[in-house]
């Protein structure tokens, strides 16, 4: 995985990478809590990537055709899809991806919230740092007058990718004490751990990514696995493992 690349990957994959909350959706009617500003959906979406932020209904009064739920793309985020595909229900991204909407068709009219979800894919900018939460993402219900029913907030909040580890590689026998790199999102502190939950050695993130360390101790020979764990501002992410073998004379790379 390559933390700096940027968006591309699609909605369905990028669903995996958000951490998904769904929040009570209701029209007309909203809870005390919504028409106050509550918070009604929430995700943790790694920086560079896409995530999605899901409304679900509840029983209630029916919408008639022309009822919109709008969510508004947090500060430095953008809307980049409304993935329903219903019918009786139209989405749409507004150019620049500021909102997206759903508007209610004749079709829909009248059938009730209950059991249906409105998913929001949001984009997060690569430079978005870690540990971080993005302000001003939120949710407007109107009916199809356009008179506002009901408006809450969601909370989209920076998580962390997983760190690469890139070397070593599986395959021939490593020296004791191999030199292990990868990248993660720079300042990421990381920490690499073996099979049994050791942690071999430490390092920081360079500015560019990349890292590198070098264990303090003698990895014992024989079969062993290793990962990557990346922290920062009390987010954390795991690399994919990768086994090793340590040779018994500590010959190799």
């Amino acid at each position: 995985m390559n933390l700096m690349s940027p968006v591309n990957r699609s909605w369905k994959a990028a669903a995996v990478e958000g951490v998904l909350l769904a929040g009570m959706l209701v029209f007309p009617g909203a809870s005390a809590a919504a028409r106050d500003g509550g918070v009604w959906g929430a995700a943790t979406i790694a920086p560079g990537r896409e995530g999605v932020v899901e409304f679900a209904g509840r029983p209630g009064a029916p919408p008639g055709a022309g009822a919109t739920v709008t969510l508004t793309a947090p500060r430095g985020a953008r809307v980049t899809a409304t993935p329903l595909d219903t019918a009786g229900y139209r989405g749409r991204v507004a150019a620049g991806g500021r909102h997206g909407t759903y508007t209610v068709t004749g079709e829909g009219a009248g059938r009730p919230w209950q059991g249906r979800t409105f998913p929001f894919v949001l984009a997060v900018p690569a430079d978005a740092v870690p540990g971080t939460r993005l302000r001003g993402c939120s949710l407007r219900i109107t009916d199809g007058r356009g008179v506002r029913q009901a408006a809450g907030r969601c909370s989209v909040t920076v998580g962390m990718a997983g760190p690469t580890l890139s070397h070593p590689q599986s395959g021939p026998a490593l020296q004791a004490r191999p030199r292990i790199s990868g990248t993660a999102h720079p300042g990421a502190r990381i920490t690499v751990r073996d099979k049994d939950d050791h942690a071999v050695c430490a390092a920081t993130a360079a500015s560019d990514g990349t890292w590198s360390c070098i264990p303090r101790s003698a990895l014992p020979a024989g079969t062993n696995r290793l990962q990557a764990v990346a922290t920062l501002n009390g987010m954390s992410a795991e690399s994919e493992q990768i086994d090793i073998s340590v040779g018994d004379t500590g010959a190799g790379q």
